[in-house]
């Protein structure tokens, strides 16, 4: 649960987007969406196989330029 520490002389608005900016740093719509669908961890390591060599692919070809 995210608590605000709202003062009396705080608008509604200005409250309003503190709350917004600590939903976002909390992560907690990366978290639900995550949660969503469970990904197998063979999965998540070809995913990361595949990523690894795409840079390094880029990088050997920056490189040659």
């Amino acid at each position: 649960m995210l608590i605000i520490d709202a003062r009396d002389s705080d608008s509604i608005d200005k409250a309003l987007r503190k709350y917004k900016k600590k939903y976002e740093k909390a992560g907690v719509i990366k978290e639900l969406r995550k949660r969503q669908q469970f990904t197998k961890p063979s999965v998540l390591k070809r995913e990361q196989r595949i990523k690894a060599a795409y840079s390094v692919k880029i990088r050997r070809e920056q490189g040659l330029d």
